[in-house]
């Protein structure tokens, strides 16, 4: 199914069980709630979808469906301006711009 906008995704998203939020640190995802740091070869991006700004496509943002089988998590991450915007390590790198022709 194709969506319109990153919080009709996220939705149906978290329908599916991808309940945790995530943030993207240098070399590893972290849970909202700080109880788990993920290193890349922890999880794996199940889905993703990408979207852009209405009026600037440089406005793109990434949606991520990520789960991790040793934390028995799955959550989402976005990123607001695509891989590039934060420093990150090169495994991450790697990990995250799968899909993208990077």
């Amino acid at each position: 199914m194709e969506y319109n906008t990153l919080t009709e995704t996220m939705e149906a998203l978290r329908n599916e069980g991808y309940t945790e939020d995530f943030n993207l640190k240098d070399d590893h995802i972290v849970s909202q709630s700080g109880d788990f740091q993920i290193l890349h070869h922890e999880f794996e991006i199940d889905k993703f979808f990408r979207f852009e700004g209405e009026t600037d496509p440089a406005d793109e943002s990434i949606l991520y469906a990520i789960s991790s089988e040793k934390y028995n998590l799955k959550g989402v991450l976005v990123n607001a301006f695509g891989i590039y915007s934060d420093p990150v390590a090169d495994e991450m790198m790697k990990k995250l711009s799968f899909g993208h022709g990077e």
